[in-house]
């Protein structure tokens, strides 16, 4: 339906003022389908972790569970601090490209992340290999930090695993930076983590079962199909911003 500020297009270099809100619920979401990737890429760190603490933290399930909520607060720490950063660099961008691209990029990266998780196109492991000349400087700081013994110890792991190269990380700093906001960028990152926090702190607390199941390739092929269909709305929705539903855009406003 054409609204009364007239054709969609025109809205492509519009200030994204109205539209920042409504990336949240698919950063929630990338976080959440894509946090499979998360047992590949940080499941050993998990296990580091989780097996290095004293053996009375171990034998108690909520002490246990303390060191890995305080080592996942500084991760989300981390993504908050870059997803501000990148937001800031958004809103330098916009002063000369229209804010829709940006979001078409966030949308491209979301498909590549789904090809990704199935394993039909790995492409997101160029960008992790770029990622990586950061973490060969942060890495040798996360030796001294082993074993945790503290949970000041924890958080500051934490902290350092936030950087660690990873495309499921890079896709959804893509969407910070198509909010064209320091703050809302910041947002994106922390609600982007919050999604991948269940699955970690199941991992965390030791579940066999949860590697086998995450490995299967019809889970894969699922969670990577909903990634694909994901992104390609969100790069639609840039034609038709006025249609919404939850943020995302299905229903006329």
């Amino acid at each position: 339906m054409r609204t009364e500020t007239g054709h969609p297009y025109a809205q492509l270099t519009a200030a994204p003022q109205s539209h920042m809100l409504t990336l949240l619920l698919p950063a929630l979401l990338t976080g959440l389908l894509g946090s499979i990737h998360c047992i590949g890429m940080c499941g050993g760190i998990v296990g580091i972790l989780t097996m290095g603490l004293p053996l009375d933290v171990r034998q108690n399930s909520q002490r246990l569970q303390l060191y890995l909520l305080t080592y996942n607060l500084g991760r989300l720490s981390s993504y908050t601090l870059a997803g501000l950063l990148v937001g800031s660099i958004g809103q330098q961008l916009a002063q000369w490209l229209p804010f829709a691209i940006h979001t078409w990029l966030a949308s491209l990266l979301i498909i590549a992340l789904g090809l990704y998780i199935t394993g039909w196109w790995p492409i997101l492991l160029l960008l992790e290999k770029l990622g990586s000349r950061l973490w060969k400087k942060l890495s040798p700081f996360t030796q001294k930090l082993l074993p945790v013994q503290t949970l000041t110890q924890s958080f500051t792991l934490g902290i350092l695993w936030g950087w660690l190269p990873c495309g499921l990380v890079y896709t959804a700093l893509a969407l910070s930076l198509a909010t064209g906001n320091a703050l809302t960028g910041g947002m994106i990152m922390l609600t982007f983590g919050l999604g991948t926090l269940p699955l970690l702190l199941i991992l965390g607390n030791s579940a066999p079962w949860l590697l086998k199941t995450t490995r299967h390739p019809l889970l894969r092929n699922l969670l990577g199909i909903l990634l694909i269909a994901l992104g390609i709305y969100l790069g639609i929705t840039q034609f038709y911003p006025n249609y919404q539903i939850y943020g995302i855009g299905l229903c006329h406003h």
